[in-house]
C-alpha cells in the first residue's frame, strides 16, 4: 500500500468539544456485512480513501464506548479517543475482508493497544511497567479491586492483596505499589458535561433508533466473538501471542529481523512463528464458533 491513512480526511475531533462529538458521531449509519467488505475492498485494491472514511467513521462510537473503559485513569477522555481513533485508521488500513471476519472484531485490539500504548506513555508512574506482568497488573487492578468489592478501597487488606497477585501472577509488593499509585476517585458516568453542564457521560448512549455501537456491543453474537478472540488468543503460547501481537496487532508492527535479534532465531523462523500462530488462532475461533452454534467466518 502507499502512505495513505484512512481517515486522515475525517473532520470530526473530540478536541472540539466531547459532548459535541459524541452526538455527532452518532450520526454515521451502521454498515451491513456485505456493504463493509465491499468497502474494504475498494480500500484494499484500490486505495479509494472515500471508501476507508466510511469505514473509519461508521465505527467511531466503538472506539468511544472502548475509550470510556479507561476514563479511571485521570487523562482527558478526548485524548483517549483521539488515540483510539488512530488505532482504528490502522486497523482499517490493514483490514483484510478475506479472512472472514468484521471490522469491530479486529479493530478492537488496534484501539485498545492504541490507547493503553498512550496511557503507558502519559503515566510516569508506569516507567517501571516495562514487563508483560506489570503492564497486566496496570490494565486489570481496577477490575479485580472492583471483583472483590474493593474499588473503593485506597489500601488492600493483606488477604485482598493476596488474592489479586496470585490471579495476575505478579508479586503482592508489586501489587501494594501499583495501588497506591493508582489510588484516586473514578469519573462518575453521570458527571456533567458541556459548558451548560446540561448533559452527561451517559447521555449520548441512549438511542430510539438501533446504531452501530448497540449493534456490536449489545449483541449476544459479538460478545460471544470477542469472548472466542480472546479464549483463541489465550490457547497460544507466551511467545506466539508475543510475535503476533507484535507483526499483526500493534500500531508500529516490528519486523523480522527486530524479532529474531529479540529471541535469537533466524527471520525464517520467525516468519514461521507467526504463520502458525495465526493458524492456530483462525482455527480455533473457527472451531469454538462451530461448537457454540456462531456462523463460521461471519
Amino acid at each position: 500500500m502507499a502512505n495513505k491513512t484512512p481517515g486522515s480526511a475525517l473532520a470530526l475531533s473530540p478536541e472540539q468539544g466531547l459532548s459535541r462529538y459524541l452526538s455527532e458521531i452518532r450520526k454515521f449509519p451502521m454498515l451491513a456485512k456485505d456493504e463493509e467488505f465491499m468497502l474494504a475492498k475498494r480500500w484494499q485494491e484500490h486505495e479509494d480513501s472515500e471508501a476507508a472514511e466510511k469505514m473509519v467513521t461508521s465505527h467511531l462510537r466503538l472506539v468511544a464506548k472502548i475509550a470510556m473503559g479507561y476514563r479511571g485513569y485521570g487523562l482527558p477522555m478526548a485524548e483517549v479517543i483521539s488515540e483510539g481513533n488512530v488505532g482504528l485508521m490502522q486497523s482499517v488500513k490493514k483490514f483484510d475482508p478475506d479472512k472472514g471476519f468484521r471490522l469491530a472484531t479486529y479493530a478492537m485490539w488496534w484501539i485498545r493497544a492504541s490507547i493503553q500504548e498512550y496511557i503507558l506513555r502519559s503515566w510516569s508512574l508506569v516507567k517501571l511497567g516495562t514487563t508483560a506482568a506489570q503492564k497486566k497488573l496496570f490494565f486489570n487492578l481496577r477490575r479485580m479491586k472492583g471483583e472483590i468489592k474493593a474499588l473503593d478501597n485506597a489500601q488492600l487488606n493483606p488477604d485482598q492483596v493476596t488474592e489479586i497477585a496470585t490471579k495476575l501472577n505478579v508479586s503482592e509488593k508489586d501489587v501494594i505499589s501499583m495501588n497506591g499509585r493508582m489510588s484516586g476517585s473514578d469519573a462518575s458516568l453521570n458527571a456533567p458535561m458541556g459548558a451548560e453542564g446540561d448533559m452527561e457521560w451517559v447521555d449520548w448512549l441512549a438511542d430510539e433508533e438501533p446504531n452501530q455501537a448497540e449493534t456490536f456491543a449489545h449483541t449476544q453474537e459479538f460478545e460471544a466473538r470477542l469472548e472466542l478472540l480472546g479464549a483463541a488468543m489465550a490457547d497460544l503460547s507466551e511467545r506466539e501471542q508475543d510475535i503476533l501481537t507484535k507483526r499483526r496487532l500493534s500500531d508500529e508492527p516490528q519486523t523480522l529481523e527486530e524479532l529474531s535479534v529479540v529471541y535469537n532465531v533466524s527471520r525464517e523462523r520467525i516468519r514461521q512463528i507467526e504463520v502458525r500462530a495465526f493458524e492456530k488462532l483462525q482455527k480455533a475461533m473457527q472451531k469454538m464458533a462451530k461448537e457454540q452454534g456462531l456462523p463460521v467466518g461471519a
